[in-house]
């Protein structure tokens, strides 16, 4: 899964939400949940609807009880947007498990799978950035500085794929290797956050 293809999926996941542009829409994965593409379909579906809860909860009005209900199921979504990441992380492990590393071979600062999630967030910003450049409604000045941030976007774009290409090209060859570390939320297990715990007492 090279990022091309990766961002391929993640355009194809925003445009189907899009099409009912409602938190509560259940996926439109087209994909066999045996292919490795389901996966990365269904993260970005999460991070789509993630976006637009991230959206909701930022209304000055919004009610102090609903606005607890969304804050929850971001946290929620966080810990499922995780637990993605280190899915199609345990993927690359498992195909690159049979390259023989060099001696001289470095670790990367992040894992494919958290390139992937950071490439996955931009799809998200150069969608919504797209339409705030073409507005109807807005002024010109916000379509002229909307059309500058994207084009920045876009740029980011190219160099992150080919960042993470390169990352990919690397391990393949054995000239980096990876290492996943699972992510250890504390305030979410009751052992470990103070206040969960006082609860339980």
């Amino acid at each position: 899964m090279r990022s091309k293809e990766a961002y391929s999926i993640f355009e194809q996941s925003i445009a189907d939400y899009h099409k009912n542009d409602f938190i509560d829409a259940p996926s439109l994965n087209p994909y066999d949940k045996s292919d490795v593409k389901h996966v990365f379909y269904e993260k970005n579906w999460v991070d789509t609807v993630q976006w637009h809860l991230e959206d909701i909860i930022r209304d000055v009005d919004i009610d102090a009880n609903e606005a607890l209900k969304i804050k929850r199921r971001i946290d929620l979504s966080n810990q499922v947007r995780t637990d993605m990441v280190e899915n199609i992380d345990g993927f690359f492990l498992n195909f690159f498990r049979k390259v023989e590393i060099s001696p001289d071979a470095k670790i990367n600062t992040e894992s494919p799978a958290w390139a992937y999630d950071r490439l996955s967030i931009l799809a998200l910003k150069i969608y919504h950035m797209k339409e705030e450049a073409n507005r109807s409604d807005a002024s010109e000045d916000h379509k002229k500085a909307c059309h500058k941030k994207l084009m920045v976007l876009e740029e980011q774009r190219t160099d992150l794929t080919i960042a993470l290409d390169d990352l990919l090209n690397d391990i393949e060859k054995g000239d980096k290797y990876m290492k996943v570390y699972k992510q250890m939320k504390m305030y979410n297990d009751e052992s470990l956050n103070p206040v969960l715990r006082a609860r339980k007492q």
